[in-house]
Parts: structure tokens; C-alpha cells; sequence
């Protein structure tokens, strides 16, 4: 019999008849259902929250830290069973589930640290006259209830970088992840729970669109921290009105090339930054601007790396790259990939199918308007590009309705000054692939990328609010 996962609320696990089907996208059968909530359900979560809150503000520094200490050590002796659950729900390799696992481990580690560190400053008042003679400073408060609305492919990673650091500031958490990917919301509820956290401060829905307006537009909710498409992050704006808000809405992000850098190195960076997770990744490799003089044996080495990835069922610990997460989205991306070929790109290596498994594909005479190109194809879906020279390589990866990180492989200095410079952008890595994240670092885009920072200490300083306080 198929388990059914229930919603938190209120301090208790509620099972409810109406239910979701988890699908497992590797083999298309129902792994498991999720309690679906209704809209008292949603109403009664964020009252919930609103009283976790003020819980929440009041504990210690201290007590946070233990909450967030013990939850990191809490998931770090489940990380076996939450990787199985994420290969399951998610279709993630799970070799790279048991690293997204003890990734969640440290930012839960950092968060703790973090929430020793949320202070102000002394503001001199006496620079303007008729301020004499006060004492002026500020400090962080928390925002209040926070919504963590979460996408499916790193389902315990994205979720931990919006719940840890809401922890840390003192707020509570309102938490919607995708339903493939809660059965590891089940995990990371169950184990703050055991860690300590107050009951009303975490509550878990379950849930499609319906559930997640109804909970963006509750004016309980004072903030909004999303991870997914600028189409979706709009509409959330649109129906959530005056609240704080971090978006991070996905890329389509490119890595340059340039005929001094170490190709052989550069293209086994790019076969992981392309194809990782069937590159159903914010940041994955979806573009690569080789210069004219060593397109072709880029290219080469970059096929040839990609023939040595195994492609399979995601439980097995050799598969390197596991399926598209539904057949909509498979369907979408066979669309995209015929298009472009009528178009007059050509296809180097893969372009099929097999089930749910997309072989790795390796574009080249791609077009910028192509959509393979310019959206975000949220595949195992790359395209080579040869450019004259370094303006023109920066030109093409600026010309783009995203900006969340790009990369360059290059010997001079000259070359990676002038693209840290250029480059629009909210990471620029150099002799490194786009796709890397630190889960420490300020992590966030430009244009239509989103607005604010993840990393736990950019997060936090997110969730709180300058209060100013001045003594006469």
C-alpha cells in the first residue's frame, strides 16, 4: 500500500483523504501520494506560523544554534534515506543525492554560526547639526512569517537555503515545496521537529498553483522565498503585493572558452556543468563559446568526455544521469530540439530519447534567437559557439534575458579582468564552470534571474529588517 504523507499544521501531522501522486520519472509508476490540503488547510498553516513567530523572535541566540546545530546532525544520519527518496521523487543520480544530502548537512552547520553573528552598528548622529548628544544604533530584526516555496530538483538542498537561514534571523516558515520532492520536505520537517524547533514555527503544504497563491497572497505572509521561473515569479509578485521577496529564477548560463585556457580540463568541467542532474539545474551549462582556433578540438574532447557518462535508472549508484522529471517536460524539450534543427542547428551527439532518459546533446551552428539558446532548456542540452575574440564571446553571453552566473576558462589575466568586468551577471567564475555553487557564497542573478541573494549569511541579512534606535 502506497504511503500517504501528511501536511503539518499546527503542530501536528494531518492526514487527509484527497491526495497527490508522487510519479517516479524514471519509470513512470506512482511511488507514493501526498495528503492534499484545502484552503482551510492553508488559512490555518499561516495563523500557525504567525504564532511560531513570535515564538520564534524570542528564543536566544544560543537555542537557535542548538536547533540548527542538532538538525544538521539529524540529517546527516538519515542522509542515506533522504538520498534513496530524492533519486526516487526527483530522478537524481544518487551519487550526486548523497552529496546534495551532506551539502543540506552544512548549510544547517553554517546557518548555526550564522545566527551568532546578526548584529548592527553605531550610527554618528553629530555629522548633522541639531543631532548632538545622542546615542544612535540598529539592529536586525526578523521579517516574520516567511513562505519557502521550493522546485523539484534539489529538493532538500533549495529548501534548506530559505528554512536554515529564516531559523537563524527568528522567523518561521510557511513551506511549499514541488510535490516531486516532498517526500525529502517530509524528512527536513521531521527532523527540525526532532531538533527542537517549536512546533508552529514550521509548517509543511503540500501542494499545486492553487495552494501556493493562496498562500502568496495571505497578508500574514511577510515574505516570499522562491525558486523557480521568471514567468511563475512574476505572477507571485503580481498576487502577493507589498512584501519582501527573493527570487532566483533560473539561467540559461554560458562558459567561455578562451584558446589560451587548458581545453582537456575546461571541456570535463563543462561535460559535469552540462549534464549534471540531465542539467535540470538554475545554473547548468547550457551555452559554451569556444574561440575560432580551438572550437574543433574542444569540441573533441567534450564529446569524448560526454561518451563516458552512464545514463540509467538514478537508484543505481553507477548512473551518472538519470530522466526528465515528467513527459510535458519531455515533451516541451523534443519540440525545442526539432525546432532548432529546422532552423539549421546541427546535432553533434544525442538529441533522443530513450523513455524518460534524454542522451546528453551537443548543439553546434546554433543560432542566439534559437530557444535552445536563449530560454532556459532545463536538459542535458548544450550548444558549442566559436567567437573572434573576447568582446565578441562577452557580447553574446551578455545578450540574454538571464544573468546568473558565467564562467571562463583562460590563461590571461587580462582576458578574465576584462570579463569580470563586462560580464552581467551575478557570479563570474574564472577557470571554473558556472554550474559551481558554494553553499557559503552570495548566490543570486541580475535581469531576469531574480532579485536578492541566497548563502546563509546573504540570506539572512534577506529575512531581516534594520530597526533604528536612537537615545537623546
Amino acid at each position: 500500500m502506497l504511503k500517504n504523507y501528511p501536511l503539518f499544521i499546527n503542530g501536528q501531522w494531518l492526514e487527509k483523504k484527497e491526495t497527490y501522486e508522487i510519479i517516479n520519472p524514471f519509470n513512470g509508476e506512482v511511488a507514493a501520494l501526498l495528503s492534499k490540503p484545502d484552503k482551510s488547510d492553508v488559512e490555518a498553516a499561516v495563523v500557525s506560523a504567525e504564532k511560531g513567530f513570535h515564538r520564534m523572535k524570542n528564543l536566544h541566540t544560543y537555542e537557535r544554534f542548538d536547533i540548527l546545530e542538532k538538525t544538521g546532525d539529524i540529517l546527516k544520519r538519515d542522509s542515506k534515506d533522504i538520498a534513496h527518496y530524492i533519486s526516487l521523487e526527483a530522478g537524481k543520480a544518487y551519487k550526486y543525492s548523497l552529496i546534495e544530502t551532506q551539502r543540506v548537512v552544512n548549510i544547517f552547520k553554517y546557518a548555526a554560526e550564522e545566527a551568532k553573528r546578526i548584529h548592527g552598528e553605531t550610527v554618528p548622529m553629530d555629522i548633522a547639526k541639531g543631532f548632538e548628544n545622542r546615542t544612535s544604533f540598529y539592529l536586525r530584526v526578523p521579517v516574520g512569517v516567511i513562505a519557502a516555496i521550493t522546485p523539484f530538483n534539489f529538493p532538500v538542498n533549495l529548501p534548506a537555503h530559505k528554512i536554515a537561514p529564516a531559523i537563524a534571523a527568528g522567523n518561521s516558515v510557511v513551506f511549499k515545496p514541488s510535490i516531486n520532492g516532498s517526500i525529502t520536505a517530509y524528512f527536513l520537517v521531521r527532523a527540525l521537529l526532532e531538533a527542537g524547533l517549536p512546533e508552529n514555527a514550521v509548517n509543511l503544504l503540500y501542494g499545486d498553483k492553487d495552494t501556493g497563491e493562496a498562500i502568496v497572497a495571505s497578508e500574514k505572509i511577510r515574505m516570499i522565498s522562491f525558486t523557480g521561473s521568471p514567468k511563475v515569479g512574476r505572477e507571485i509578485m503580481s498576487k502577493g503585493g507589498l512584501k519582501k521577496y527573493a527570487m532566483e529564477l533560473g539561467s540559461n548560463s554560458a562558459l567561455v572558452v578562451d584558446k589560451s585556457a587548458n581545453i582537456l580540463e575546461a571541456s570535463r568541467k563543462a561535460v559535469i556543468g552540462a549534464f549534471y542532474n540531465s542539467g535540470q539545474v538554475c545554473i547548468s551549462l547550457q551555452r559554451i563559446y569556444a574561440h575560432k582556433d580551438i572550437e574543433k578540438e574542444f569540441l573533441e574532447y567534450f564529446i569524448k568526455e560526454t561518451k563516458k557518462l552512464k545514463i540509467g535508472d538514478p537508484l543505481d549508484e553507477s548512473t551518472d544521469i538519470g530522466p526528465i522529471i515528467s513527459s510535458e517536460s519531455k515533451q516541451r524539450i523534443i519540440g525545442w530540439v526539432k525546432e532548432a534543427v529546422k532552423e539549421g542547428a546541427k546535432i553533434e551527439l544525442g538529441g533522443d530519447f530513450n523513455g524518460n532518459l534524454m542522451n546528453p546533446t551537443i548543439f553546434s551552428g546554433v543560432a542566439d534567437k534559437m530557444k535552445i539558446s536563449c530560454l532556459e532548456v532545463f536538459a542535458p542540452v548544450v550548444s558549442i559557439v566559436p567567437f573572434n575574440d573576447l568582446t565578441e564571446a562577452v557580447r553574446m553571453v551578455n545578450d540574454s534575458i538571464y544573468g546568473l552566473q558565467a564562467g571562463i576558462y583562460t590563461d590571461s589575466l587580462k582576458n578574465a579582468l576584462y570579463f569580470v568586468k563586462h560580464i552581467d551577471a551575478g557570479g563570474v567564475l574564472i577557470n571554473d564552470i558556472p554550474t559551481a555553487r558554494a553553499d557559503h557564497q552570495p548566490y543570486g542573478g541580475v535581469k531576469e534571474s531574480g532579485i536578492g541573494r541566497e548563502g546563509v549569511k546573504y540570506a539572512i541579512e534577506e529575512m531581516t529588517e534594520l530597526k533604528f534606535v536612537s537615545f537623546s
